[in-house]
């Protein structure tokens, strides 16, 4: 009876292990012959054969354990892709992130020269302006006071013009002394001075020389003040309305103009990184507007000091902007070469695993079949590629995809 109860016990525990292994099969795609052998018993290619060596611990030869080991079935196959290692080029690169604003040096805040009432605005926010191009005019009791004062001079400079004139005519006939034509013409002389004072004096609130001459012929003043744009651009700020009264350099400026053909891009890098940039350095930008452009730029400058809470150090470089794409306030990437590239053992990406314990590895075959788990030290990466310190050779066949389903199957096999 108790022979009975125990065969029965070790069927169902055998009936149990075959479901357990044909599931296992199912899931991962395992041959019938994995299957068998997982059971101990022999597939029937197999049959009167020795059990595969694979099998035993370690391989012929010193190579690593067979633990390390996945034989893959022809379905199986159809999920790895193996490709022989090479040689790349790796660049000496440091990278950090940034902002992109407007380059100050080429922005101007534009006020106005004599203090007013802003009568007109003639251009807005975003707009693009021409050197010269008048962007507000302002009422003001300054030019109104030039003006007059050149309109007096110039009454001035006519009267004692005809008095030098009429008392000429008399001293031909000594009619009157030659004090007194010396004296007329001396006033009249005064008068011309103080014309071509007054004339400039309202030459310097931006009126031409034509404008000028109307004045003076028409006798009429004429208080409006333009304000043109010193440079080029774009208009980056606007605080300018009509009738606010406004003062030479009292912030804020009604008007702010950029320069967009150059931006900044601003970075805060690692103070231990700091003594890899230089100015002058060129640098490559790249923003996540533009994922596939990249905009060349230099560092202008390095910042003096560390900041004391982050321990970074600002860099600043000058980007081109030649498309007008940038925009400030963009979150940018940079990237430096501070060194000549080398070259180097190379795999690609997907075919580096990270395992629990931080290690690398990469799977290494010889025959397309039988991949062995082989750790490696890596590098830098560049261009979906990652540099191999040690553990693989040029030449050597690696899974250059699939790598993460070896690592998968080896850790069920394992169990």
């Amino acid at each position: 009876m108790r022979s009975t109860r125990k065969r029965t016990s070790v069927a169902l525990n055998a009936v149990a292990a075959i479901l357990v292994a044909a599931v296992i099969g199912h899931l991962f795609g395992y041959s019938a012959d994995w299957l068998e052998s997982q059971l101990g018993t022999p597939s029937r290619e197999a049959k009167g054969q020795a059990v595969d060596s694979s099998r035993s611990g370690s391989r012929p030869g010193g190579d690593p354990p067979l633990a390390d080991s996945v034989n893959l079935s022809d379905s199986q196959l159809a999920s790895v892709k193996v490709e022989p290692v090479e040689e790349r080029e790796f660049p000496i690169e440091k990278r950090a992130v940034g902002s992109i604003d407007f380059n100050e040096e080429m922005s101007v805040q534009v006020f106005t020269p004599y203090p007013g009432r802003i009568i007109g605005l003639f251009a807005k926010l975003g707009d693009d302006v021409t050197k010269g191009q008048t962007l507000f005019t302002i009422d003001s009791p300054d030019l109104l006071q030039a003006e007059s004062t050149l309109i007096a001079a110039a009454g001035v400079l006519e009267f004692t013009t005809r008095n030098l004139a009429r008392l000429k005519a008399l001293y031909a006939t000594r009619a009157v002394s030659q004090k007194d034509m010396e004296q007329a013409s001396s006033d009249q002389q005064t008068a011309e001075g103080a014309l071509r004072a007054a004339r400039d004096a309202v030459r310097l609130f931006g009126k031409t020389d034509a404008e000028i001459d109307r004045i003076i012929a028409e006798r009429m003043a004429d208080p409006t003040l333009v304000v043109p744009s010193p440079i080029s651009g774009r208009i980056t700020a606007r605080n300018a309305a009509p009738g606010l009264y406004v003062q030479p350099g009292n912030p804020p400026a009604p008007y702010t103009v950029s320069d967009i053909s150059t931006m900044w891009m601003l970075a805060n890098v690692p103070e231990t990184d700091s003594p890899a940039f230089k100015v002058g350095q060129e640098v490559k930008v790249k923003v996540t507007a533009f994922p596939d452009h990249d905009f060349d730029g230099k560092i202008t400058t390095i910042g003096s000091i560390v900041d004391p809470s982050t321990r970074r150090v600002l860099v600043r470089s000058e980007v081109g902007n030649p498309r007008d794409e940038l925009r400030s306030g963009m979150f940018a990437n940079f990237i430096i070469r501070t060194g000549d590239p080398v070259r180097s053992t190379a795999v690609p990406a997907d075919g580096v695993v990270r395992q629990g314990d931080g290690t690398f590895v990469v799977w290494v075959t010889a025959d397309r079949r039988r991949f062995t788990r082989r750790p490696v030290k890596i590098g830098l990466q560049h261009e979906g590629y990652r540099q191999i310190l040690e553990g693989v050779q040029p030449g050597e066949l690696v899974a250059t995809e699939g790598a993460l389903f070896l690592s998968n199957a080896l850790a069920t096999a394992s169990r």
